[in-house]
C-alpha cells in the first residue's frame, strides 16, 4: 500500500521520476499476486514511451483484481479520461485519475490484509 499524498509529493520531489517506479512497482506486485497482466518491467517501458496509454491500462488492471474476486470494479481502463480529457488543466485530471486509481489498489491490499 502506498500513500497517496506521499506519492503525489514523491512525483512532484523527483520532477516525476516516482511515477515511473510506481508504475513499475504497482504492475510488478498486481503481476506477481495474480499471475496476470503486464508485470513492472514492460510497465515500465510503456511509461517512458507511451504514457498515456498507463492511464487506461493501469486502472484496467486494478478493475480486474476486482473482478477476478467477482466484486465490481471500482475503476476501469474508462477512468484514464480522467487523466486525457482535464489531464492538463492545472493537473486536476490527473490527480483525480491518481486518487481514484491508487485508492482502489489500497483498498484492495488491505482487503487482503495489508496494512499501512
Amino acid at each position: 500500500m502506498r500513500s497517496t499524498g506521499t506519492c503525489v509529493l514523491l512525483t512532484i520531489v523527483t520532477l516525476g521520476f516516482y511515477s515511473l517506479y510506481w508504475y513499475y512497482k504497482t504492475h510488478e506486485e498486481m503481476k506477481q499476486h495474480t499471475g496476470a497482466g503486464l508485470g513492472g518491467g514492460l510497465a515500465l517501458v510503456l511509461s517512458i514511451f507511451v504514457g498515456i496509454v498507463m492511464a487506461f491500462v493501469t486502472p484496467n488492471e486494478v478493475g480486474n483484481l476486482y473482478a477476478r474476486r467477482g466484486q465490481a470494479k471500482p475503476v476501469s481502463a474508462a477512468t484514464g479520461l480522467w487523466a486525457l480529457l482535464l489531464g492538463w488543466f492545472f493537473f486536476v485530471g490527473v490527480i483525480v485519475w491518481f486518487v481514484k486509481t491508487n485508492g482502489a489498489l489500497n483498498a484492495y491490499w488491505r482487503s487482503l490484509g495489508a496494512q499501512g
